[in-house]
């Protein structure tokens, strides 16, 4: 007779109907594996969306810093030119 060399032990109805507390906890730990392995497939995902939204708000907030420059730019020189047509007499 040739034994197999399989990682899963078979079991039989009869033995669970014997034990129903082991048939109860191998079931139990089957089903803790899968949600186990589960979640972790759904964290993975779930970093890798998140790591592709913040690339995109990254690239906004630069975006808007570029344009807040040029705005405070604009606006101190506006500030100056009144300034000196003020001084010049020009604007009251």
């Amino acid at each position: 007779m040739q034994k197999k060399n399989s990682i899963i032990p078979s079991f039989s109805f009869d033995q669970f109907v014997k034990e129903p507390v082991k048939a109860f906890l191998l079931i139990t730990l089957a089903a803790i594996g899968y949600l186990y392995i589960d979640s972790k497939m759904q964290y993975g995902e779930l970093i890798e969306k998140q790591g592709q939204k913040i690339e995109k708000l990254e690239a906004k907030i630069d975006e808007l810093t570029s344009q807040l420059k040029k705005s405070d730019s604009i606006a101190a020189a506006t500030t100056s030119r009144l300034i000196l047509l003020q001084e010049l007499g020009k604007i009251k």
